[in-house]
């Protein structure tokens, strides 16, 4: 290899020395010129005057003078030549690391002769030689490659590989895996420039005396693992840093699975294991005492095995150093009998899904559980408050009372049996009942126990429970209303049919006709919504797209809301079919519609929305008494004032309003709950006081398969309208209330058919014997004395099996369809008008 310069070191003082002592060397050509001055001098001092020979003399002398100085100070010393360079130089020669120096285009400014033995052939650049040296390990030049990156960069890096070195090319004799760490480093150079300093080190010694110190503290927790006693360290975020064979093996797991797999003190700890363990450590350093806790451990078969542990704090309190004894097997013996006794009730009190405390004869508690501190403390320790103050911290004076007389009855050794109802939470909707009881062998120490049972769910299952009974009770009494009414209506409304008829539109009575018919219309629509209440309403369900319908009703919907209101609706493109009456939620549509209105009297937005929501994000709700699926969502939205907590509990209720009197029945949001659960929907409001309010409504979607209505209920468009209702045939009209019966003949009749009337299903059959069954249609009630419609029904299709019949009822169609089976029949539901029962006939007469 080629002799190379000398590394240049940066310091300006080294280079200031090297200045002055470069100066004193040169000591005897300054002298020479000072002579050669004095000489010339005297030359021409014969011809200057005596002036100008005494200025030079005065130069001369200070220049003199100077060099005398430095000479003193050091700066000039005469006969001792040091270079700075050449002293660095000896010393990186002999190092036993091995250096390298590269400028900035990567050329070698230097290499120490440790460098040249370890990379070999003298004669090649050194940086190739390097490459060469290690091309053969693929670890090796993956580190050169990276360790080349940050010198060009400007960047120091350190690696370290194993290679194979000969002993040509090391000191040592041998041939084994040496271990070696190759580091680059930035140099400084004056100017401006860069250097890049390479050190390549055999640390293999070091590398063994470290392996050799990991294998004793090995061997040394080897001893560890085979103790009766298992031991785990946990990290500050209850992580398992270690465990010991024997509580892997306890718990199932090998310890590499579990240091590797990440588990956690909650992990392998059954209930709040794990938190009672943090709570307890926390005490026990508070109290400089470590204290046992009884829990059980979750093995990775789901078994429990019950142990004592006592846990103690690490010294820097990043974590937990664990002991834990097995309660049911190795290690056990000295907790038999007594102690065993005590380590079962300890299972029981910490392990119990209720909470449970000890309360001293001073009131506070003494000991409790996790689940106590979690339903009462939101988890905080328990331990030493009063029990009076923890269970009625966010409760009214009357609560606090009850509390307090019932701690003080048992405390005294007497029975106190009524449990105490606590809410809390900040709507006041986590309700618990507290059960309290005298401790009688407890001494002054443990004079009470208290348990706590969360009754949220129950609470909420009561009202529930209660409100479906209210509705149910309503709901029976507006059926059975509603059928009555029905009956009243429908006669009501023919006959004002059959006047109107008979008048002229410019008669005077024309218009009073019309008044009493447009009454019993508002009346008609009060029954429907008091069936749909009751959910018994007759739905004439039919496959529809709600983005079509809202599209339909684009221009009704904007008449409702007023001007003041802006109105948007948004529909996805791709929405799914839905199976409902398509009346019916358009009346829905209005209903929402005009109390979003109503909530905004100085104006707002109201959005109309719907979209699919797929079974996967229906699983993630937490709505109540919601079953996931597919579903349509509709979603109608305003801008206005808002709902408190209050009046959501109740807008459902029937007859509940909180409009003016006079300005609303209270039946609409009923009506609209009962439409959605009878289409086998969800409704939920979600609304704050001041925040407007948002009504959504879940459809279930509509299969092609499916055949969940009767086949004459199901149709795909609305049917058209008879423009001439008059037709021929024989029809027998059985109807028990005969003012419904004469209306409906007469109606009939004026149309064109024969006629025969039955007010009940026995006189019906001796009506079709004597005619000897020449019967075209059947237009019968369902709901009459001695025998009901059904019953008819399939008594007449015993003797005539295409028989059409059509049933009329207040009730709905669902109240008697399941008595019939798979039976052919049509169905008008009361009140009905003339038209109505006409095409219905004709309709029927018609189809074949």
């Amino acid at each position: 290899m080629r002799e190379h310069d000398a590394i240049e070191l940066p310091s300006a003082p080294f280079d200031a020395i090297n200045t002055m002592q470069g100066l004193g060397g040169n000591l005897t050509t300054i002298g020479a010129i000072a002579a050669g001055g004095l000489l010339a001098v005297g030359v021409v001092a014969g011809g200057l005057g005596a002036p100008v020979l005494a200025g030079m003399l005065v130069a001369l002398a200070a220049l003199g003078l100077f060099f005398l100085l430095a000479y003193s100070a050091g700066y000039i010393r005469i006969g001792q030549p040091t270079a700075v360079a050449d002293v660095v130089k000896a010393a990186t020669d002999s190092s036993a690391v091995g250096l390298m120096v590269t400028g900035d285009d990567g050329e070698p400014l230097y290499v120490n002769p440790a460098f040249e033995r370890f990379v070999g052939d003298g004669e090649r650049d050194g940086r190739l030689a390097l490459q060469q040296k290690l091309a053969g390990n693929a670890i090796a030049s993956a580190a050169l490659f990276r360790l080349t990156r940050a010198a060009e960069r400007g960047e120091a890096l350190s690696e370290e590989f194993a290679l194979d070195l000969s002993a040509e090319t090391i000191a040592s004799a041998d041939h084994e895996m040496r271990t070696l760490q190759l580091a680059v480093s930035p140099v400084a150079r004056d100017g401006g420039q860069r250097a890049v300093l390479w050190r390549i080190t055999d640390v293999s010694a070091d590398r063994a005396r470290e392996a050799q110190r990991v294998a004793r503290v090995e061997d040394e927790l080897a001893g560890f693992d085979d103790a009766p006693v298992g031991l785990a360290s946990v990290a500050a975020d209850g992580k398992l840093v270690h465990v010991n064979g024997t509580l892997a093996r306890w718990i199932g797991r090998s310890q590499r699975a579990v240091e590797d797999n990440g588990l956690t003190l909650a992990d392998i700890t059954a209930g709040d294991g794990a938190a009672l363990v943090a709570r307890l450590t926390a005490n026990s350093a508070a109290a400089q005492e470590p204290r046992p806790l009884d829990i059980d451990l979750v093995r990775e078969d789901g078994h429990l095995m019950p142990v004592r542990l006592v846990a103690r704090a690490a010294p820097d309190n990043e974590g937990l150093t664990i002991a834990a004894v097995n309660l049911a097997g190795e290690g056990a013996a000295e907790f038999e009998d007594e102690a065993a006794a005590g380590a079962r009730f300890a299972r029981f009190f910490r392990s119990a899904p209720f909470g449970i405390a000890m309360i001293g004869s001073d009131g506070r508690i003494v000991s409790a559980n996790s689940a106590f501190c979690r339903m009462v403390l939101d988890g905080a320790a328990a331990t030493g408050t009063l029990a009076l103050d923890a269970l009625t911290r966010a409760t009214n004076a009357e609560t606090r009372t009850a509390v307090d007389e019932g701690l003080k009855r048992v405390i005294s050794g007497r029975i106190y049996n009524t449990p105490v109802e606590i809410s809390a939470g900040p709507k006041n909707d986590h309700v618990t009942r507290v059960f309290m009881s005298p401790f009688a062998d407890g001494g002054a120490r443990e004079a009470a126990l208290l348990y706590v049972v969360d009754a949220t769910e129950q609470k909420a299952l009561e009202a529930r429970y209660a409100q479906s009974q209210k509705m149910e009770v309503v709901g029976k009494l507006a059926g059975g209303i509603a059928h009555d009414f029905n009956n009243m209506l429908t006669a009501i409304l023919g006959f004002s049919d059959m006047l109107l008829a008979q008048h002229r539109p410019k008669d005077v009575a024309y218009k009073d006709i019309t008044s009493i018919k447009a009454s019993a219309n508002r009346a008609a629509e009060l029954v429907r919504k008091l069936l749909a209440l009751a959910r018994q309403q007759t739905l004439q369900n039919e496959i529809i797209n709600l983005g079509a319908v809202l599209t339909d009703q684009v221009n009704l919907l904007k008449g409702i809301v007023s001007e003041k209101c802006d109105l948007k609706i948004e529909s996805a493109p791709d929405l799914w079919n839905v199976m409902v009456d398509r009346h019916e939620f358009e009346q829905a549509l209005y209903n929402l519609a005009g109390n979003a209105k109503d909530a905004m009297p100085n104006g707002g937005t109201i959005t109309i929305s719907a979209r699919n929501v797929s079974e996967r994000e229906t699983q993630k709700f937490e709505l109540r008494e919601f079953k996931p699926g597919e579903y349509v969502l509709i979603e109608v939205a305003d801008t206005g004032e808002g709902m408190s907590r209050e009046v959501m509990e109740k807008i459902f209720e029937p007859f509940f309003t909180t409009k003016p009197v006079g300005k609303g029945t209270g039946l609409g949001l009923a009506s609209v709950y009962g439409m959605v659960k009878q289409s086998g929907g969800y409704i939920y409001p979600d609304s704050e006081a001041g925040k407007g309010t948002t009504f959504r409504i879940y459809l279930p979607r509509y299969h092609a398969d499916e055949d969940t209505a009767p086949k004459t209920l199901q149709r795909s468009k609305p049917e058209p309208k008879a423009t001439d209702l008059t037709g021929t045939g024989r029809v027998l009209l059985v109807e028990d209330e005969e003012v419904v019966r004469n209306f409906a003949a007469r109606a009939l009749k004026r149309q064109g058919y024969k006629v025969l009337e039955a007010g009940s299903g026995v006189e019906a059959l001796e009506v079709m014997a004597r005619n000897k069954g020449k019967i075209d249609i059947v237009v019968s009630d369902v709901v009459m004395p001695e025998m009901d419609g059904p019953t008819l029904l399939k008594e007449l299709r015993k003797d005539n099996p295409e028989l059409k019949i059509i049933f009329v009822s207040g009730y709905p169609n669902e109240a008697f369809k399941s008595a019939l089976g798979d039976e052919d029949f049509a169905f008008l539901p009361k009140p009905f008008s003339l038209p109505q029962l006409a095409a219905k006939v004709k309709e029927e007469l018609s189809r074949t």
